[in-house]
């Protein structure tokens, strides 16, 4: 991998994981640019990271759910070759069950976690290619698969994120493209907040920093899926290898026996 010194660009980075991460790239040394709707916060952090680490910290205001905005950050990450690393982090979560969503929400919910994350990933890739170096990290959820936890709508989007990731690990990987999901159970940002749900109410909550601070090990590591709150690894080797085993006793010329009248 070539990409030690690499510019790190960072959307949703205005607080919780995209903040974070940011602190970590910084204390690593990497120059960064900001990414998130709020300019306030995003000018508060830069300059506290330009003053503890001595790094360049561009802050680049965008709402990703609108398309002149998300179009200023592909144009970046396209043209920018200083760019060697995307943390595609920027999402919402959902409050309420389905029957209670709203068109406008589930647009909102569909368009910024599966939409934009794709758009900017597509941006970036291309380059990445070209160059034979680069990595992008995709930030799931563990709710890609446990739909009995009853967010439907968000869970997809997060199985959308996890499927892409894997898709793209197999089209890029062999091209010196390093990808990464990234997993999180329940963590303590203003995520939940926003979305009106009392974080308060759920029985075990991870820490932002211990969150990150794992996923980046598992970076090092170069890692294609990281589950920090996943205690036996062998859980998701035993979940990928039932996958596999399923798609070896797929016979697309007809149909199971069973179902044969």
């Amino acid at each position: 991998m070539k990409n030690e010194n690499a510019v790190v660009l960072i959307t949703g980075a205005s607080s919780g994981i995209g903040a974070t991460y940011a602190d970590r790239f910084a204390q690593r040394g990497h120059d960064l640019v900001l990414v998130a709707r709020d300019r306030t916060r995003l000018d508060a952090l830069a300059t506290r990271l330009r003053n503890e680490f001595n790094i360049a910290v561009e802050v680049l205001p965008a709402d990703l759910t609108q398309p002149s905005d998300l179009q200023v950050v592909e144009d970046r990450l396209r043209n920018d070759a200083r760019i060697g690393i995307l943390i595609n982090n920027a999402g919402l979560a959902q409050a309420g069950s389905f029957v209670q969503q709203t068109p406008d929400s589930i647009d909102q919910l569909l368009t910024l976690n599966t939409q934009a994350l794709t758009r900017l990933a597509a941006a970036v890739a291309p380059r990445f290619v070209q160059s034979g170096s680069g990595a992008i990290v995709n930030i799931g959820s563990v709710v890609a698969f446990a739909p009995e936890f009853g967010m439907s709508v968000y869970g997809a989007t997060k199985a959308f994120v996890l499927f892409l990731s894997q898709g793209l690990n197999q089209e890029l990987s062999s091209r010196g493209v390093y990808v990464q999901a990234v997993l999180p159970a329940a963590t303590r940002t203003d995520l939940w907040q926003r979305a009106g749900i009392d974080i308060n109410t759920l029985p075990e909550v991870m820490e932002v920093g211990e969150l990150v601070d794992a996923a980046l090990l598992g970076f090092d590591r170069r890692e294609l899926i990281t589950i920090p709150p996943l205690h036996v690894a062998e859980r998701w080797d035993t979940l990928d290898a039932a996958r596999q085993g399923l798609m070896s006793d797929i016979r697309q010329a007809q149909a199971a026996e069973r179902y044969r009248v």
